[in-house]
């Protein structure tokens, strides 16, 4: 029988929803088991779904992960709390469908060799301190020198989360493209970037180099590391993808208008 995992937010609300599944899962032959899991589900927001992923990111050639949301909003997240048995439902009897979700891959390099994030949502490269020039390039052809708080790539899954607050566009499900969007940029007679969102192709790749990192953030979807002594950062899609079950009575334009 397969084996599963439970992630909760941690509050009240989502241990109790968590408790009940897990009792209605058991008693249907699954087990426990939070090191080797076939399925991962998570009770709380988006920010559980995403922490579910990472801390999973070794058995994504295995897992599937579902997401049930104890809040007000939850866009990754398809069964709401009172629909737990619909859940077991669906689970048990696959009849709800399975989607993949291409991950983001980031590569850093340092002064001792190159060190590899992934992210689900976004990319961000943020300096609060003081305004940060990138030098951007695509695909090898220079692009810009981008001037200001920073920038934020990221791919579909991720244009309703922090991108759609900057400002960038929403990219339909099935889209598997990439967005670069500016995050506050200075733009005078002096200095003037693109100013716009920029989507590209699902095979490019985005090179943010800066001969000062100093006191800037790469953020990858709720992580963060600090990037002094930084010169160069490569971002691309990961050939890692999540498989996700879905719900075939939940169309994504129904989800969207949950968003405002």
């Amino acid at each position: 029988m397969p084996k599963f995992n439970l992630i909760t937010k941690g509050d009240r609300q989502s241990e109790g929803v968590a408790a009940t599944l897990r009792e209605a899962l058991l008693q249907r032959g699954m087990t426990i088991d939070p090191e080797n899991p076939d399925i991962v589900i998570t009770v709380g927001g988006d920010g559980t779904f995403l922490r579910a992923i990472h801390r999973h990111l070794d058995d994504l050639d295995r897992c599937v992960f579902i997401g049930m949301h104890t809040g007000t909003l939850g866009f990754t997240t398809n069964y709401a709390t009172d629909e737990w048995d619909l859940l077991v439902y669906d689970l048990t009897n696959h009849t709800a469908p399975i989607v993949t979700i291409p991950l983001l891959k980031v590569d850093v390099e340092t002064e001792n060799g190159s060190i590899t994030y992934h992210a689900v949502n976004e990319i961000r490269v943020e300096n609060i301190i003081r305004t940060q020039l990138l030098n951007v390039t695509i695909n090898q052809t220079f692009l810009e020198t981008f001037r200001g708080t920073g920038l934020c790539i990221s791919g579909q899954v991720g244009s309703t989360a922090y991108n759609r607050s900057a400002g960038g566009a929403i990219l339909q499900e099935g889209l598997d493209l990439l967005q670069i969007t500016e995050i506050t940029g200075i733009h005078h007679r002096a200095y003037r970037s693109l100013g716009s969102p920029l989507v590209i192709a699902k095979d490019s790749v985005i090179t943010l180099d800066s001969d000062d990192f100093h006191g800037a953030l790469l953020c990858y979807d709720h992580e963060s590391v600090k990037l002094d002594h930084v010169r160069k950062i490569t971002i691309r899609y990961a050939k890692q993808k999540a498989q996700v079950m879905t719900r075939a009575d939940k169309h994504y334009f129904d989800r969207i208008k949950n968003l405002f």
